[in-house]
């Protein structure tokens, strides 16, 4: 019998779950492809470029908001977004990472 714990940090494991269910929909991606491109945008632009609802693209990006993947800045009346590179490579590394470990274990048991 192993004797090692598993103990998981449940405000970690919360955040992770937010992160990656934010970057799992392929209409947030395109968001966030269309705002790498563009580097700040308001809304209305990316609504109207990709041809979506006002409202589910202010839904989508409350969504990459809250899970701290896009930053929100007010001037004057305008929302604009830009994207936080810093999280999006964390979360590129920590899925690239999981991965390599996905693929090692199922080597071994193949």
């Amino acid at each position: 019998m192993n004797e090692a714990h598993v103990t998981f940090s449940q405000e970690k494991l919360r955040y992770s779950a937010e992160l990656t269910r934010a970057l799992a929909h392929p209409l947030r991606l395109k968001i966030l492809e269309f705002i790498d491109q563009n580097d700040k945008l308001k809304v209305n632009v990316i609504y109207k470029h990709l041809q979506i609802e006002q409202s589910l693209t202010s839904q989508h990006l409350k969504i990459l908001r809250l899970a701290g993947v896009v930053i929100a800045e007010k001037d004057g009346k305008y929302m604009y977004y830009s994207i936080d590179y810093d999280v999006v490579r964390r979360a590129q590394k920590a899925v690239a990472k999981f991965i390599k470990v996905e693929q090692k274990y199922y080597s071994k048991t193949a």
